[in-house]
């Protein structure tokens, strides 16, 4: 199987770029930030410099490993469902589920391998880079080198690798678990998971007001609380978005007639699918919001005080901004990728729409109105886990409720998710729409 596995890959790459594309930026991440390991552990390194690299590391590390982990997810899984009738038919033919998931687990194996061999090079220029803006801003000596080690190269290919076999085993043991066409029930782990991470994201956002004004880590458990709740939020993706319907059928319906009707009938039947373009969609607009908007009250509290920032603050600063550019890059990925495919493997169903009379210009407003839905429940799902880490951090740093410049952050964040939605999804609709339907439906069949 793992023969198959390496000839799946070789003779049809274009099915796995998606894959690629996320296991390779996330190698990149993942090594260029190790290095900060190998660059703190050479000889005459001070410690405010070490720290200051260690911290980075560790801190952007774990989130980069989980958000590697995402990506990855999220790609696959849309690749195994869309995989579902060949995967039927090797069953057929005789394969057990056993030996289905070893192919599938070897192809990712091969991808993440592979990733991680074309991330080397660029996750040298990451690591210098970052060490490079580091001493400019005066947290690390203008004297430290940066190194690129074994602790990049060696854990960054095992993160990538390990992330990619362990995403494609979760997505092909859903794939396999039932016969083809059979409504699959929600895994009780993704349940317990998911309500874990809500209570515990409450209860962190909670304990803020335990904290006084100026203790160090009062943005931590703020900031993890709106994460926790963005991703128990992102598990019940799918029942989230059939709430959604049951609000919104009715404007959809009323504004845009038989479009509307399409939309509401293919949300409804395809909402296990369309969590997967949910998911990030939430993670980007909750933790984005939150961690820019929290750092925005503690800039402002720190220069209403007078005093000088330190190099804790600083640290804690580019952190922030760095987190949330490693979640707005894999965010956005995510949502790119996961809606480009979904968007390409509803070929046939495009063509069997304008068969049955639709319009091109139907079909387009079919795709915009479901991606307005989409958009929709991301931003106020987003929204509630920010709001929870937020308000309890605005009312014990500065005595507020809500940070003056919050909802400018919010409308700037919402603004780049409707871009990636729209863009990505009524622009991959429109060439996929330049094929006869005629012979979309042939091909697609």
């Amino acid at each position: 199987m793992f023969s198959l596995a390496l000839r799946s890959v070789r003779h049809r790459p274009g099915r796995f770029a998606a894959t690629l594309l996320s296991a390779f930026l996330g190698a990149v991440i993942v090594m260029s930030f190790d290095s900060l390991y190998d660059t703190a552990a050479q000889a005459g390194v001070d410690d405010t410099s070490a720290t200051t690299l260690t911290t980075s590391a560790s801190v952007v590390g774990g989130y980069g490993t989980l958000l590697v982990f995402f990506a990855i997810a999220s790609t696959l899984t849309v690749n195994v469902r869309q995989r579902a009738v060949e995967l039927s038919l090797l069953r057929s033919c005789g394969a057990t589920p056993a030996q289905i998931k070893r192919m599938v687990v070897g192809e990712a194996a091969v991808i993440g391998a592979f990733a991680s061999l074309l991330a080397i090079g660029p996750a040298v220029l990451g690591g210098r880079a970052l060490v490079g803006a580091f001493q400019d801003t005066g947290q690390v000596a203008h004297a430290v080198d940066p190194v690129f080690g074994p602790v990049a190269a060696g854990s960054g290919a095992a993160v990538t690798v390990l992330a990619a076999t362990g995403a494609a085993f979760l997505a092909v043991r859903r794939a396999t678990r039932q016969p083809a066409g059979e409504r699959r029930p929600r895994g009780r782990l993704r349940t317990v998971g998911g309500t874990a991470a809500l209570v515990l994201g409450v209860c962190s956002a909670s304990a803020t007001f335990a904290f006084d004004a100026t203790d160090p880590a009062l943005m931590a458990l703020p900031a993890y609380g709106a994460i926790l709740l963005s991703i128990g939020f992102a598990t019940f993706a799918p029942a989230l978005l059939r709430a959604a319907l049951a609000v919104l059928t009715w404007p959809l319906t009323a504004l845009t007639g038989a479009s509307g009707y399409l939309t509401v009938h293919n949300l409804r039947q395809r909402a296990g699918d369309l969590s997967a373009v949910l998911m990030p969609l939430i993670l980007f607009i909750g933790v984005a919001t939150a961690t820019l908007s929290m750092q925005a009250v503690e800039n402002d509290a720190v220069a209403s005080s007078g005093l000088a920032r330190s190099v804790d603050d600083k640290n804690l600063a580019t952190l922030n901004l760095i987190v949330v550019g490693i979640i707005v890059v894999f965010a956005c990925i995510m949502l790119i990728n996961s809606l480009y495919a979904a968007t390409v493997h509803r070929r046939r169903e495009f063509g069997g729409q304008r068969l049955a009379g639709a319009t091109p210009g139907q079909v387009l407003t079919m795709v915009g109105a479901e991606s307005a839905v989409l958009t929709v429940t991301g931003a106020v799902a987003g929204t509630i886990a920010a709001l929870a880490g937020l308000v309890p951090f605005t009312a014990v740093r500065a005595d507020g409720v809500l940070p003056g410049q919050g909802p400018w952050i919010w409308a700037a964040t919402v603004a780049v998710a409707v871009a990636a939605t729209f863009g990505t999804g009524l622009a991959t609709t429109r060439r996929v729409l330049r094929a006869p339907a005629v012979e979309a439906v042939a091909v697609a069949a």
